[in-house]
Formats: structure tokens, C-alpha cells, sequence
């Protein structure tokens, strides 16, 4: 679990109904009339713009910005070397069972073994992996995409609020109570985009980043490994995946 997002999200979450109990309570705050102009609006106009199965593809994608394990490029660093000594003594059927919890990394093993050409390996690795990427962008533009229509939904609302409001003119009284409630639609709206959607479309971005340069050290290992590359060479090659102060300091 990524507790980044989670802290973030509590504590982004508490302040702000820290600030409503200490201002008066949660009560004034909720209005159910506002929650489905803003909620029910916004879901609409974003399922408008993309296909259903987009739509809900993206609730799976979003799981990966509280639900993600990436393997550690020093970990991954480490098995494709070991990976590379066998195959270099034992040759490529040396590998064939070879155990990893990389899917990714299994795949490529297998199609060595199986005797594919190192283009046409290289080939369909890439194609997963941009495969994967395209799954991520889709994701992160509908998260993107509710966060530009939840603010707008929320004028929306204020705007009918306050046509009804402005409608009964005569009742001094309601004026004020009115005028709150107008207002709650553009608080939800705002609520919304930048303390969901907007800050969860830039978290799947990381994980699209980290995600492809894992899957791209995996295609130059394996691409090394079927062309029989020293394994001090691949070693030397992923390492410049990493960041520099995550290097062997002999390389800085």
C-alpha cells in the first residue's frame, strides 16, 4: 500500500473537516440536493467524453495509486545478473524455470527459452509495456478530466441556487440560507478536483513512469542476456536507470 497517498488523503481530509466542526459543525456542510448536482453532473459529463469500458477501466487503474508493489531496481539489478551468469555457463536453457514474482521478467525468460529471435523478444516486450503505459494515460486523462468538470458542475449548481433564490426575493429571510446553500455546490465541486481527482491523476502518472522504466530495464536485460553480454555489462547498463544517488558511489 502506498502510504503517501493515504496520510496525504487523511490529513488533507481531516484538516478540512477539522476546520467545519470548529467553524460549527458538519451539518451545514451537507446538502443532498448539491451532492447529486455535483457528483451525478460530473460523472455524466466525464462518461460523455470516453467509451463505458473506459470509464470503468479506470476505477481498476486508480486501485494502483494505494494498491502497488514495484520491484526495487537494486533487487531486479541483482537477479538479472545472477540471471546472466547461469545463462553465460549453462546457456539459455539454464534459465527455463527459473523462478521470479516479476511477470514481466518471467515473460521475457520464457521467450528466450522457447528460441524467439532477440528483435522479435524485444518487439513484444515493447508492445506490452506501451500496452501497460496506455492503460495508465487512460486512467490518469479521466482523473484529469473529473477534476476539470467537478469545479464546473459546482458553478453550475451555485448558478441555479442562486436563480432560485433570486426568484423568491420576497422572503428576505431565505436569502441567507439560500445563498449558503448555492455555495455548497461549488465547495463540493472544488472538493472534488483537488482532494481526489486531480491529486489522484498525478500519482498514477508516477506509477506510469516507474512502471515503464522497470518493464524498459527489463528489456535491456533480457536483450543482453540472449546476446550473450558479459554480465558486468548488463550490471553496468541498468544501473543508469537509476538515480544517481542510488548508485555504487564508485560510479558517481
Amino acid at each position: 500500500m502506498d502510504l503517501a497517498t493515504l496520510i496525504g488523503f487523511v490529513l488533507a481530509v481531516g484538516i478540512i473537516l477539522a476546520a467545519m466542526v470548529m467553524g460549527g459543525g458538519i451539518a451545514p456542510f451537507i446538502d443532498i440536493p448539491s451532492l447529486l448536482v455535483v457528483g451525478g453532473g460530473t460523472i455524466g459529463a466525464v462518461m460523455m467524453n470516453f467509451t463505458l469500458g473506459q470509464f470503468l477501466g479506470a476505477i481498476k487503474v486508480a486501485l494502483k495509486a494505494l494498491m502497488f508493489k514495484i520491484d526495487k531496481p537494486e533487487e531486479l539489478i541483482e537477479q538479472v545478473v545472477e540471471m546472466a551468469n547461469e545463462a553465460r555457463t549453462g546457456g539459455l536453457l539454464a534459465l527455463e524455470g527459473k523462478e521470479t514474482e516479476n511477470d514481466f521478467l518471467a515473460k521475457g525468460i520464457q521467450l528466450m527459452v522457447d528460441g524467439h529471435e532477440p528483435q522479435v523478444v524485444r518487439q513484444t516486450l515493447k508492445a506490452e509495456m506501451n500496452q501497460a503505459a496506455e492503460r495508465h494515460e487512460s486512467g490518469i486523462t479521466i482523473f484529469t478530466t473529473i477534476g476539470d468538470m467537478a469545479p464546473a458542475m459546482g458553478m453550475i449548481g451555485t448558478l441555479v441556487g442562486l436563480v432560485l433564490m433570486l426568484g423568491n426575493m420576497s422572503d428576505p429571510a431565505s436569502i441567507g440560507p439560500s445563498m449558503a446553500v448555492a455555495l455548497l455546490t461549488t465547495l463540493y465541486g472544488a472538493l472534488i478536483a483537488n482532494v481526489f481527482a486531480i491529486p489522484l491523476a498525478g500519482k498514477l502518472s508516477l506509477r506510469k513512469d516507474e512502471e515503464v522504466m522497470i518493464k524498459s530495464m527489463i528489456i535491456d536485460a533480457v536483450t543482453g542476456i540472449q546476446e550473450g553480454r558479459n554480465p558486468r555489462v548488463i550490471e553496468e547498463l541498468l544501473r543508469t536507470y537509476q538515480h544517481g544517488s542510488k548508485r555504487p558511489k564508485d560510479e558517481d
